[in-house]
């Protein structure tokens, strides 16, 4: 794909992948509508397949390529969450990922490219030897390159969560995405400016990771260096691709502190009895801080993936109950991909359990 996604393009797409993902449910929570005096719409990717939206543009482009080029297999570099989906799309359509991860990638996450069949290679942490390892993988075995968000395929991909979303609950005040390289934020505002015009879009990031804050605000990308963050899914910088959608169709992008991630992921945890990462807990944490805004209004939250290592939880586990709840949620996180399966095909639109 060469252009620029149009609606077109994303309705085409969301058909192409409809065999292969989850039409992921529409949430709400009563006493998070109630403590901020609002309306808030949870699109629950954290039940996609892989646990994570990025199948939605790993599929679509996976099932674009032609019978020889995908004979050749696919290849990328991500330390996780897109390795996985790419991983996951390559199995389905029956051919072969390889997989650059950095050394220092979550042992849950390497488990989950391992156990959907990808081909890893490990590099060295930084985003020069992750490309310079590529390009030996695809020197070796003549794989085709799927970028983890600068590709207008994947783009597409991500871009009918929102639209799934607005078909749903069409008339929003706001919606809120997180941003890292700016894949599914860039989807999410092509798809809510053609189809929910009036709706403001919201990019969210870490204050440690502000890197598209500030390009927005300069008018140019500017990199992301040395990011300090739990949020470790919204790392990069955006991409030639993705800024010029967020320049010309997000509204604003708002900033969060660490702690708020963590408060907002926990309270998602303890209300809605759901496993979301803290990349998830961003617009989370914005809504939190920023009450005044977004008080009395209709929002969309696009909950972005459910990818946790349960040994590293960022609150601390104080007793035995809590230790064996903990070795519960190892457990249930373990088959993931089935309750995720159920949950994908039970709920449409109601409240979490608990909420």
């Amino acid at each position: 794909m060469l252009a620029q996604p149009n609606l077109d393009t994303i309705y085409e797409t969301s058909k192409r992948i409809k065999p292969f993902v989850h039409r992921t449910p529409v949430l709400t929570s009563s006493s998070l509508n109630q403590l901020l005096n609002t309306k808030v719409f949870f699109k629950c990717e954290n039940f996609q397949k892989a646990g994570v939206f990025k199948f939605r543009g790993a599929s679509n482009a996976v099932f674009s390529l032609t019978k020889a080029e995908a004979k050749r297999g696919v290849a990328t570099h991500s330390s996780g969450n897109h390795a996985a989906a790419i991983s996951l799309a390559a199995k389905i359509r029956g051919t072969s990922a390889y997989i650059v991860m950095p050394n220092n990638a979550s042992s849950i996450k390497i488990k989950a490219v391992e156990n959907y069949g990808g081909i890893i290679t490990f590099c060295e942490p930084t985003l020069e030897s992750r490309e310079t390892t590529l390009e030996q993988v695809v020197t070796n075995n003549g794989a085709v390159v799927i970028h983890p968000y600068n590709d207008y395929r994947v783009i597409a991909g991500q871009a009918t969560a929102s639209l799934e979303f607005i078909d749903v609950i069409p008339e929003l005040d706001f919606m809120l995405a997180p941003v890292g390289g700016g894949g599914l934020l860039s989807g999410t505002a092509l798809s809510v400016s053609f189809v929910s015009k009036s709706t403001m879009i919201i990019g969210t990031e870490p204050k440690g990771a502000d890197d598209a804050f500030r390009s927005k605000l300069e008018g140019k990308i500017i990199p992301s260096v040395n990011p300090k963050t739990i949020a470790d899914g919204l790392l990069t910088s955006l991409g030639n691709k993705t800024f010029p959608i967020i320049q010309s169709y997000v509204d604003r992008i708002i900033t969060v502190e660490e702690n708020s991630i963590i408060n907002a992921m926990k309270y998602i945890w303890e209300r809605m009895k759901i496993i979301i990462e803290p990349s998830s807990a961003v617009p989370v944490a914005a809504l939190f801080e920023n009450r005044s805004l977004f008080e009395k209004k209709s929002i969309g939250v696009i909950l972005s993936d459910g990818n946790v290592d349960l040994e590293k939880l960022p609150w601390y586990v104080k007793n035995e109950n809590q230790k064996l709840f903990k070795s519960f949620l190892i457990g249930l996180n373990k088959n993931n991909n089935g309750l995720s399966s159920l949950l994908a095909h039970s709920f449409s639109l109601c409240s979490a359990p608990g909420a």
